[in-house]
């Protein structure tokens, strides 16, 4: 039995896209990578959102066919309805993988992880021989943590330990549970873990290890030494 035109798979309203000009071309700067067979990583947000978007017109078009991995149920449910099909890392190794980033420093190195699935995506970039960051010239910046905030996703069982050695031991300036927009209480992932929101007064390498070393972090949204090609429109 098939389920009949289930409601949850609603083709994404791009007008509400940010910036949307600037990052439809470099979606379709993306799409021009795809060879026929490939399988491609797919990250979270709307500018991988779009760039999807420009792999399935480009397959349709020339006839290739290609499968995603996919960083989120967002992602996923878009393949859903695109008719894109979807494989894991348990299967296959992407041949290449893009993403969005919140910031990206002179040496490439990124804040990610507002749509919440910095953990997938961290594991899907590990796993690509090709890394495309797709950005607007806004995420640019000389020094990480100029304008965005580190999200670190926790285990809810560890959230105050998480909270109190961030403040302790590296010094945050600022750190704040993430907070849902249309439930009450905080954002849960999708692995079930909560997102604290961190500022720092400075991101090093250190920083990055030092989070990701503290007992109950799952991911951090510091992404050190994944050296990306970063295609900026």
């Amino acid at each position: 039995m098939e389920w009949n035109a289930p409601s949850s798979e609603r083709s994404p309203e791009f007008d509400a896209i940010s910036n949307l000009e600037a990052k439809s071309r470099v979606a379709n700067e993306a799409a021009g990578r795809l060879r026929d067979g490939d399988v491609v990583g797919v990250g979270s947000g709307s500018t991988s959102l779009l760039a999807l978007h420009a792999l399935v017109e480009r397959s349709r078009q020339e006839g290739s066919r290609f499968r995603a991995i996919t960083t989120s149920l967002e992602i996923t449910m878009a393949c859903n309805e695109w008719g894109v099909a979807t494989t894991t890392l348990l299967d296959a190794r992407p041949d290449w993988s893009f993403d969005g980033a919140d910031e990206v420093d002179p040496e490439g190195n990124m804040i990610k992880g507002r749509g919440g699935a910095m953990l997938r995506e961290k594991i899907l970039l590990a796993s690509s021989p090709e890394r495309y960051i797709l950005i607007d010239e806004s995420k640019r910046v000389d020094q990480l943590g100029d304008h965005a905030l580190v999200p670190v996703e926790v285990v809810p069982e560890a959230v105050r330990l998480v909270e109190s050695l961030l403040a302790s031991e590296l010094g945050a300036r600022e750190v704040a549970l993430r907070r849902a927009l249309a439930k009450d209480g905080p954002v849960i992932t999708e692995r079930g873990n909560v997102i604290l929101e961190v500022r720092f007064t400075e991101i090093t390498r250190d920083t990055n290890a030092r989070v990701d070393s503290l007992p109950g972090v799952a991911a951090s949204g510091l992404f050190f030494d994944f050296h990306p090609t970063v295609l900026c429109a």
